[in-house]
């Protein structure tokens, strides 16, 4: 008698706020069709075109979409991924005026999940979204149709060589989500996703032009990890790092700012250049993800608004086992 194998159907997947697709990139590692994707950034549609061709595009704003009439064209969704605008919930943001408009926009997840009814939901965003004055209300809308789960997730402890905590509310319809396992062992380090050869262009890091906050940052790290071995500084740093780290631990939070400089040592002295875009996507776990879109400052703005795809496909493919 010939056996019949049945295969279990491919989950589909809209992702809303996309930016260039490190949501979609994690999903679609863990086996998720992504169907369509929404973002008003233009060159961040363009970047997810590049990386997902087969996926339906939208360049609107949320408030704007038809969902009933989309519906009709994209057919049954099972899983929402949504990154709301995050900016204005960011402490990087410092003391400027925070933008309720923009943080409202949280609740066309919940809106476009009334419609679609997927079985489950995955929400991402800082942690200090959970400061916002309506986050609790928000949390109840979920709940009316989920069980929610809020975590706080750190990408070192998926695999990815940079510390980047972020919030995530894993939503299911049927069942109270298992919070996400780690990988165990050794956190990965910055230091192998540095290219210290000739690949880059580099500079003296001691030249008249360069700035004195520099020159402090590069002679405390010198000063600590020694004159033989290179190291990072970072900038529009506030954790009272002394503006640099060590190329031995993961990356601090990549952000949509050049932030991260590596200094060498030379027979001619120390040298130093900025990260470029290669060395920031295997930072964010995205090796294999093209950015073909935008200058060096855009693309980085991308890269430091994405999600790490490692995590989101852990999250999913553990959200969505059974």
């Amino acid at each position: 008698m010939n056996k019949i194998s049945m295969k279990p159907r491919v989950i589909r997947a809209i992702d809303l706020f996309c930016g260039a697709g490190g949501s979609s990139w994690g999903a679609q590692k863990a086996g998720v069709e992504i169907v369509a994707a929404f973002d008003l950034w233009e060159l961040a549609g363009k970047n997810h075109h590049t990386n997902f061709p087969n996926t339906r595009f939208y360049p609107t704003r949320l408030e704007d979409v038809n969902i009933s009439e989309m519906k009709k064209d994209l057919g049954q969704i099972d899983l929402i991924l949504a990154s709301p605008e995050c900016t204005n919930h960011s402490p990087a943001k410092g003391n400027k005026i925070r933008c309720e408009e923009s943080k409202n926009t949280a609740f066309q997840v919940t809106r476009f999940a009334r419609e679609l009814k997927p079985r489950w939901i995955v929400i991402e965003n800082v942690v200090s979204m959970r400061r916002w004055s309506r986050y609790q209300e928000f949390k109840k809308e979920l709940e009316a149709d989920y069980h929610v789960r809020e975590e706080v997730l750190d990408s070192s402890d998926f695999g990815v060589p940079q510390s980047r905590r972020r919030l995530f509310l894993l939503c299911d319809r049927q069942r109270l989500p298992d919070p996400t396992p780690t990988i165990s062992g050794r956190k990965k380090t910055i230091q192998p996703i540095i290219n210290l050869n000739g690949a880059y262009r580099w500079s003296p890091l001691r030249t008249e032009r360069r700035a004195a906050a520099t020159l402090e940052r590069a002679e405390r790290g010198i000063n600590e990890v020694g004159p033989g071995k290179p190291f990072l500084l970072v900038y529009y740093g506030s954790d009272h790092a002394g503006g640099w780290q060590k190329l031995t631990r993961p990356l601090r939070t990549i952000t949509t700012l050049d932030r991260f400089a590596v200094v060498k040592p030379s027979p001619e002295g120390h040298l130093m250049r900025m990260l470029q875009v290669p060395e920031l996507q295997l930072a964010m776990g995205m090796g294999g993800m093209q950015f073909e879109h935008g200058t060096r400052r855009e693309q980085i703005k991308m890269i430091g608004n994405a999600v790490c795809p490692p995590v989101m496909q852990s999250v999913i493919q553990h959200l969505t086992r059974a």
